[in-house]
């Protein structure tokens, strides 16, 4: 037997942790629309130098589940208050006909980074830019921003 078939052992010899039972931290809970046959996931990691204003409006065709590393989001979702998600922190949004308004970096100091899980719907893709027609039509459905 080799040192190496010595040290391996089986499964069941080794001593069993219990770290599992508390290395969990449920960071959100989130009840998504189902997710059709033939989707797609992707995870991705976005970066924005300090005060970059971000994305332009857009949508996406299913769910996104993140997670702030670094820095500072100013996040805004159609019907939703813009807020400040900080490092740490965590947000989704449902995607299909949402309108994402704002995900750009909330600080001109330092920059922003985040973890983006996404469900794509079969045949479409994962993020869509709204057009300056679409908006002005939909403007009734963004809440109030602050200052206006």
């Amino acid at each position: 037997m080799s040192n190496n078939d010595q040290s391996a052992g089986s499964a069941e010899s080794q001593p069993r942790s219990e770290a599992w039972k508390t290395a969990l931290t449920v960071l959100q809970s989130a009840k998504p629309p189902s997710v059709p046959e033939g989707a797609e996931a992707m995870t991705v990691i976005v970066e924005f130098p300090p005060g970059d204003p971000g994305t332009p409006p857009h949508r996406h065709s299913g769910p996104a589940f993140g997670y702030m590393l670094e820095g500072e989001m100013l996040f805004e979702l159609e019907g939703e208050p813009e807020r400040v998600i900080k490092a740490g922190e965590t947000f989704w949004e449902p995607g299909g006909d949402v309108i994402h308004y704002q995900d750009g970096n909330n600080r001109t100091d330092s920059r922003s980074r985040f973890l983006v899980t996404m469900m794509c719907a079969p045949g479409q893709p994962m993020l869509t830019l709204v057009d300056d027609e679409e908006l002005a039509r939909r403007r009734h459905l963004r809440a109030p921003r602050p200052g206006t």
